[in-house]
């Protein structure tokens, strides 16, 4: 029964990140802005640790099932 939180939250934050990290390494491959009004550094500096955060939460929900 305490298996399908885990599995739904390890899912969700999983998917996060991950999309998160595609969406921000394509953001500057094509060197556009990550967030505006923002320094392009700072912007993608803080998106890639909140993704890599957010993915390494998921694994360790699924960890925990």
């Amino acid at each position: 029964m305490e298996n399908g939180p885990a599995i739904f939250a390890g899912a969700a934050f999983t998917l996060f990140g991950a999309g998160l990290l595609v969406w921000t390494g394509l953001r500057v491959m094509h060197r556009a802005p990550v967030a505006h009004g923002v320094s392009p550094a700072t912007a993608a500096t803080l998106a890639t640790l909140f993704g890599a955060l957010s993915l390494a939460l998921g694994v360790w929900c699924f960890g925990r099932v």
